[in-house]
């Protein structure tokens, strides 16, 4: 998918563990996973919001636009 969730980076430069971002969004750390891995087809902003105010940033700071590699096509 051309558009990924980066939210390790942001967990680092936080010191926060994935079940402390889970707790303080309200998701559950295996939803929290779907996104961190790349398997999510699909963000609340509502949840975008959370993740925003939880680890202090901004949407662009997440969200990550990728090229399709056009060999695979």
């Amino acid at each position: 998918m051309p558009i990924t969730v980066d939210i390790d980076v942001m967990l680092a430069k936080r010191k926060m563990s994935v079940g402390e971002l889970a707790d303080r969004v309200g998701i559950t750390p295996a939803n929290l996973a779907v996104l961190k891995n790349g398997r999510a087809k699909a963000v609340r902003f509502a949840t975008l919001a959370a993740l925003c105010e939880a680890l202090e940033c901004q949407p662009g700071d997440l969200l990550v636009w990728e090229p399709k590699d056009t060999a695979d096509e």
